[in-house]
């Protein structure tokens, strides 16, 4: 099993590369925001890579980084999703984007990706939110622990905040943030008016 190439970057295209190690090109697929970081043709690179052996076939998938290979792993324990959808997701979001995601049930967002519909989103929020968190996946900037539905006030907080226009992961991201610096026992206008400051100063960068 190949688990890492190192050599030149020969070619590259839409979602693969091609990567020479003494003389003998390997065919890559990944996400593009693995090819983004890629370096010219002809320059050295080194790519973490999955393999998969099937009866009529071998494809190697290449990772700039561990937490994308990871993330890609995970991902295929979801029923319906294969490599490409895989591949479509980490390509439309980074590792901690997709994880605040599922961190917030967020399924209008994880729905972004190329072939993934309503239905499949509402199944990766719900399979993956136990298994990212039992992986030590970051679930947020701060490294919070999910909300959880009826969490008290800031369940309320969260409620209150999507009602006022902000997207679930935001308002999910800034609630851990200020609950970090508030206490767990803070009350709901009190997480409400911080996650507000929060979110305007994400707002104003």
């Amino acid at each position: 099993m190949i688990a890492k190439l190192k050599g030149l970057l020969d070619s590259q295209g839409e979602g693969w590369a091609v990567i020479d190690v003494g003389g003998v090109g390997y065919l890559l697929f990944a996400s593009s925001r693995t090819l983004g970081r890629l370096p010219r043709p002809g320059e050295a690179v080194s790519l973490l890579v999955e393999t998969h052996v099937r009866e009529d076939h071998i494809h190697l998938y290449g990772f700039a980084d561990a937490a994308e290979r990871d993330w890609f792993r995970l991902l295929l324990t979801v029923q319906g999703i294969g490599s490409k959808v895989a591949l479509a997701l980490l390509s439309a979001f980074s590792p901690d984007d997709l994880a605040r995601a599922i961190a917030a049930g967020d399924k209008t967002m994880l729905a972004r990706a190329q072939g993934v519909g309503a239905r499949l989103a509402g199944r990766l929020a719900q399979e993956l939110k136990d298994k990212a968190a039992a992986l030590s996946f970051p679930v947020s900037a701060q490294g919070g622990a999910v909300l959880a539905a009826g969490d008290g006030p800031l369940h309320d907080a969260l409620s209150a905040l999507i009602n006022l226009g902000y997207r679930r992961v935001e308002a999910h991201a800034a609630l851990l943030a200020v609950q970090a610096e508030l206490g767990e026992g803070a009350p709901t206008p009190a997480l409400l008016r911080a996650a507000l400051k929060e979110l305007g100063k994400e707002s104003g960068r």
